[in-house]
């Protein structure tokens, strides 16, 4: 696409595909989230102020503009207000997020996704009815901590007090078979997948056989599972 300085008309062929998302901001998250969403086979139309934003993105994303978002009739000329999903994405700019946010409301589109750089910016999109706020780096920061301070290999929290962690397997077990290990009863947590040495992930079964080298994925409560990472170091 060639380099423009105002938006254009996206085909109506897009924005009805069941896989069609909108995302506004393309800075580093709204940029990768985007190009995620490709790779998963979406049609991702990317909207972004800066042009040489957009010009950087030229070929890599379904469709990709330079234009102000705050702008309604912007937004209805793009067929954002057809959109299913939309993602928010800014972040430097709180008032333009809001604008943005609340468009997409006037608009009633069904699933918004926005991008939180605070609790107070979170609190206020929270308030405006949005059903999905995001606060990336706050999430990355907790991740981090999680892995740093245990001896899990990555660290996923599925929702407040839940979460699933990847780790090695504690020589303990190694030849033991998972239903014969106790690992529930002493620990609260669940084993659901396992990968042998050099082979796929597998379904968790009781009659799976933990081996020497094994990488495990664990699902319980948050300090029970960073308690059973550790039992792993």
């Amino acid at each position: 696409m060639a380099k423009r300085r105002f938006f254009r008309s996206v085909p109506s062929s897009s924005v009805t595909s069941a896989n069609a998302v909108a995302v506004i901001g393309l800075g580093r998250f709204g940029q990768s989230l985007a190009l995620e969403l490709m790779k998963d086979g979406a049609e991702v139309l990317g909207i972004d102020v800066r042009e040489d934003v957009v010009q950087a993105l030229n070929g890599q994303l379904t469709h990709v503009v330079a234009a102000n978002a705050t702008n309604e009739q912007v937004l209805r000329q793009l067929s954002v207000s057809e959109f299913d999903r939309v993602v928010v994405a800014i972040g430097s700019d709180i008032e333009s997020s809001i604008l943005v946010t609340s468009l997409l409301l006037r608009f009633s589109v069904p699933q918004i996704w926005a991008k939180a750089v605070s609790d107070a910016h979170g609190l206020i999109l929270e308030q405006l009815g949005i059903p999905h706020v995001v606060y990336p780096e706050k999430d990355m920061g907790r991740r981090v901590a999680h892995i740093v301070l245990g001896s899990m290999q990555d660290f996923i929290e599925i929702d407040t007090d839940f979460a699933m962690v990847k780790t090695a397997l504690n020589p303990e077990y190694e030849g033991t078979r998972l239903g014969d290990s106790g690992i529930r009863r002493k620990f609260g947590v669940t084993v659901s997948s396992v990968k042998h040495r050099n082979e796929a992930w597998q379904p968790a079964t009781e009659n799976t056989v933990l081996t020497e080298g094994d990488t495990i994925l664990v699902t319980g409560p948050t300090r029970k599972a960073e308690r059973f990472s550790r039992s792993s170091s």
